[in-house]
């Protein structure tokens, strides 16, 4: 099939739930037609506005925020950001004149998709959870399709737009299932990793978890009695902390980041990972297949998060342990879990059979039937 030069807007942001899904369907465009034009629209000071430059890809910020659920002189100003931004989109969207637009769940998105429906041109949403945020289902109703990840999606959205497709993932991520043994020896050197000893990967979401950061730093000796390496990633607002303990403890054990880039590597070095349970998170983790430990996060609209880590932990794709339990439950779950080579095995199979590996093309293919009605 031949795909034609496109002119693409896609919007939104705030966490990598919505920005790697919305990179991955660049990525997609970009391979399968090279001089596709992509303009990313963001929201001013969120996680888009460094990530998707340093994908490769142009950014517009706007000034749309959300409502602070606390008393806070910020939401007086908030009318104003929503007007200016619904302003700065129309504009945007006149100027770039896209063939489609691309909402992926945001604050960003809700003014772009808004004023590109309200414009006359095609709109199509991807939701990545099973519960919908605010943004998407503000929107479903004007937009040509909504593909989801989830099925029964029908509660929230008009079933005749509704397409599964599955959540994309980072393309980098998808590389590892067939090319594993070159990007491990790769991510030995990356992380200064050492193959004769297990290797456990922490990664609490792309902005960090409180209750995971502080089970693994209240238990740091852990690792370096047992001889097992840690990779960690804390999100920034841990970082400092973190790595100001694992100075003081001194291990060549334990690697600690803000933020990891090379993810396919950490990957691929990871005997075990604990992860929080969102729906990206739970899409890497299916193709990736390794054995894992979900803490879902209790901060999360209709606790979809530990619905997310049931669907595996019912399939004995995965082990949860409550947020609230974390504390005292998580390291005894690791501890058995790494001990257990018979269990991270039948884990690894049961999850690897849960991966959809083509969402970002499933996708793509939903843009050409929009454009060729």
């Amino acid at each position: 099939m031949e795909y034609r030069k496109l002119r693409v807007i896609i919007s939104g942001g705030g966490t990598g739930g919505h920005i790697f899904p919305a990179l991955s369907i660049a990525n997609k465009l970009k391979e399968l037609n090279p001089e596709t034009e992509i303009l990313f629209v963001g929201a001013e000071g969120r996680m888009e506005m460094e990530k998707v430059p340093a994908a490769g890809y142009k950014i517009v910020g706007l000034p749309i925020t959300g409502l602070q659920r606390r008393l806070d002189l910020s939401n007086f100003a908030l009318p104003f950001k929503i007007l200016k931004s619904i302003r700065m989109a129309k504009k945007l969207i006149r100027e770039f004149k896209p063939d489609i637009a691309i909402g992926v769940g945001g604050y960003a998105s809700a003014p772009t998709l808004k004023m590109a429906t309200k414009l006359g041109y095609s709109t199509i949403l991807q939701e990545q959870n099973s519960y919908p945020g605010v943004t998407n289902k503000i929107l479903a109703d004007g937009v040509n399709r909504i593909c989801v990840a989830y099925e029964n999606m029908e509660r929230w959205f008009p079933a005749n737009k509704i397409v599964f497709t599955g959540n994309p993932i980072r393309q980098n991520i998808s590389f590892l299932e067939n090319n594993l043994t070159e990007i491990k020896n790769k991510a030995l050197s990356t992380f200064n990793i050492t193959s004769d000893k297990p290797v456990v990967l922490v990664v609490g979401g792309s902005l960090g978890a409180l209750t995971i950061n502080e089970s693994i730093i209240n238990n740091l000796e852990y690792f370096e009695k047992n001889n097992i390496q840690l990779i960690w990633q804390t999100g920034k607002w841990f970082f400092e902390k973190a790595k100001e303990k694992v100075a003081q403890i001194n291990s060549s054990n334990i690697k600690v980041y803000d933020f990891i880039y090379e993810m396919e590597q950490a990957y691929s070095l990871a005997d075990v990972i604990i992860s929080r349970a969102g729906a990206i998170a739970i899409s890497e983790l299916c193709i990736v297949g390794k054995p894992c430990i979900l803490v879902p996060s209790p901060n999360v609209s209709e606790d979809h998060q530990t619905k997310n880590a049931n669907a595996l932990v019912t399939k004995s794709a995965a082990i949860m342990v409550r947020d609230v339990e974390s504390r005292e439950k998580l390291i005894v779950e690791l501890d058995s879990l790494i001990n257990n080579k018979a269990l991270q095995q039948e884990m690894s199979a049961n999850i690897t059979k849960l991966g959809i590996r083509d969402a970002d093309k499933r996708i793509v293919e939903q843009i050409e039937l929009i454009l060729n009605k």
